[in-house]
């Protein structure tokens, strides 16, 4: 099965596709934008994850003629009523920058303490069938639930992953996504378990249109 991974971000797809490894799907073959010639631009104008993930997906197939999977993610603070939410990427404007989002991050939680700063990594997938007629066929959804720390911690990951400090009953926790090792961070986050829910449900799918 090829699979098309619409994102052009690229420390997303090395982490969409280090996921896929994780949870076992040696059998799909992982096609980029670059290796299809490009897809259309598409303007991420939708108030949930779900809605920018599932237009992603649909025109992406519908370019392509592959099995088109899409995603839409990004954090949500509780003391800022969700925000930055479907905005993370664009927090502090365009163009996307991460150290720009972070600072924000930080200046609007400046009065906010510690016991209050919880926060969610929310990710959400939308697979699509292949082609003109291409539909939404499943979602799937992740979540990862943690604070926002005073200052970032660690060099690896990307975006918020210096300021998000892991509490669930996890391994990792008390670490920040950017304290962790990749192969870590792909086995707790909110992509790797929406990828992990793809995973489980693929099989299913993959039968019921054979």
């Amino acid at each position: 099965m090829k699979l098309l991974l619409a994102s052009g971000n690229q420390k997303k797809l090395r982490e969409l596709v280090g996921c896929l490894a994780t949870h076992g799907l040696e059998d799909v073959e992982v096609v980029t934008p670059a290796d299809v010639g490009g897809l259309p631009e598409v303007v991420e104008d939708r108030d949930t994850f779900l809605g920018n993930a599932e237009k992603k997906a649909l025109s992406g197939a519908r370019a392509s003629g592959l099995w088109t999977l899409a995603d839409d993610s990004g954090l949500a603070v509780d003391a800022l009523d969700g925000a930055p939410g479907v905005w993370s990427a664009r927090y502090a404007g365009e163009p996307s920058d991460d150290g720009a989002n972070n600072a924000k991050l930080l200046e609007e939680l400046q009065d906010v303490d510690a016991a209050h700063r919880g926060a969610g990594f929310v990710c959400v997938l939308v697979l699509a069938s292949p082609g003109p007629d291409a539909e939404p066929v499943a979602h799937f959804r992740g979540e990862v639930r943690g604070r926002i720390l005073d200052e970032p911690r660690g060099a690896g990951g990307f975006g918020y992953d210096p300021l998000f400090q892991l509490d669930e009953d996890v391994p990792g926790r008390g670490r920040s996504f950017a304290e962790l090792a990749a192969e870590e961070k792909a086995a707790i986050s909110h992509r790797g378990r929406a990828l992990a829910a793809l995973a489980a449900a693929l099989p299913t799918i993959r039968a019921s249109r054979s």
